[in-house]
């Protein structure tokens, strides 16, 4: 009969060849794989019992590990199975019974041309100082395209990055730059304390896995304003959104200081989402702010509202509304109308332009 670890392994192998981003163990479920959105149980495998599961997250966490999964009930951290193969894990309790979320982090890291992201976020990455935002909902590739964009500085540029991740994903290898990786909770206590710390550290580029509250929001803008290119992710719809997320944190006496700060320190938002393509896989379409004068005018007078005009018609320096991403999209033949309009947050707008360009 086989142990645990050789059961895992076994549901592994099969994850890999169907090739899932995610495994999904539940009890009164066999192990449910999600490929390209769908969720697929694995073929030959009973249902979970209560041991397979709460073996499982034994076999995965380290004792402090679990410990702190039961105090809490649930936990985020990473792994890695067999030699090549990482995973984000999240660990938690269901109708008392133990589950388990894993995604698999592929261990080769993507360019930007082989993740098909607009050419210009490359740019991004020549500047020695400034604040860029990667932004989207959950599971939309915002830490794939932050780690894309750490490894064209790192194959291009002698630097030192630094990130601050919970957990860690995605492992870079030194190449041009030194790279030092802190996960929260094991290397570092919380974000706002690792990003303070971070700034004694000589770095040139600082990494934000996840901006989650209003210290590290504002240790990361000042970061950006006293001489560092700093990177970080933020859960929102889109680039105006992003901007209002970003003061609102604040208390009102503070929002037009954050709002003058961001202006002058903001370089570009990057939002993004995944759009299920015509080949089965999944196609980014993304949104581009560049902060032009114009821009940070608008920002400094909270002008917010005025930014979407102002991306529709900034082609020129590399800006790309969602909108004209998605209909790009279907004029390549990549995504159907149907999906770009179902994943529009203006479809309208986005009909009108599908039916000019058909």
């Amino acid at each position: 009969m086989l142990n645990i670890g050789e059961k895992f392994e076994n549901w592994l192998n099969q994850a890999q060849a169907a090739e899932a981003s995610d495994i999904h163990f539940m009890v009164g479920h066999p192990p449910i794989t999600r490929v390209t959105g769908r969720l697929d149980p694995l073929s030959g495998i009973e249902p979970l019992c209560s041991e397979d599961t709460q073996g499982l997250a034994e076999y995965l966490m380290s004792e402090a590990q679990y410990n702190i999964f039961q105090k809490k009930k649930d936990i985020d951290f990473s792994c890695r199975g067999g030699e090549d193969i990482r995973f984000r894990v999240n660990v938690f309790y269901q109708r008392g019974e133990v589950s388990l979320a894993l995604r698999i982090v592929p261990s080769q890291i993507k360019t930007i041309e082989e993740l098909n992201l607009p050419l210009v976020l490359k740019e991004f990455t020549h500047n020695a100082q400034g604040f860029v935002l990667v932004t989207g909902a959950s599971s939309q590739g915002k830490s794939t395209t932050l780690a894309a964009l750490v490894n064209e500085i790192n194959q291009r540029q002698p630097k030192h990055i630094i990130t601050i991740e919970d957990p860690i994903e995605y492992i870079f290898k030194d190449d041009q730059s030194i790279i030092a990786q802190r996960e929260v909770h094991s290397d570092a206590l919380n974000f706002p304390r690792a990003l303070r710390a971070t700034l004694r550290e000589d770095p040139d580029v600082i990494v934000v896995g996840e901006m989650r509250d209003l210290e590290t929001i504002a240790t990361a803008i000042t970061a950006a304003e006293t001489g560092h290119l700093v990177f970080a992710t933020l859960h929102t719809n889109d680039t105006a959104q992003t901007i209002h997320r970003l003061a609102d944190v604040f208390p009102a006496s503070q929002q037009n200081q954050i709002r003058a700060q961001l202006a002058g320190s903001l370089l570009g938002i990057v939002s993004q989402r995944l759009i299920p393509g015509r080949d089965g896989s999944f196609v980014p379409a993304c949104e581009v702010l560049i902060n032009t004068s114009a821009v940070s005018n608008l920002i400094r007078k909270n002008d917010i509202a005025q930014i979407p005009l102002v991306i529709q018609t900034g082609a020129n320096v590399g800006m790309i509304s969602m909108n004209q991403s998605l209909a790009e999209l279907v004029e390549s033949g990549r995504i159907s109308p149907e999906k770009a309009l179902a994943y529009s947050l203006r479809p309208n707008e986005l009909r009108d332009i599908l039916i000019r360009i058909s």
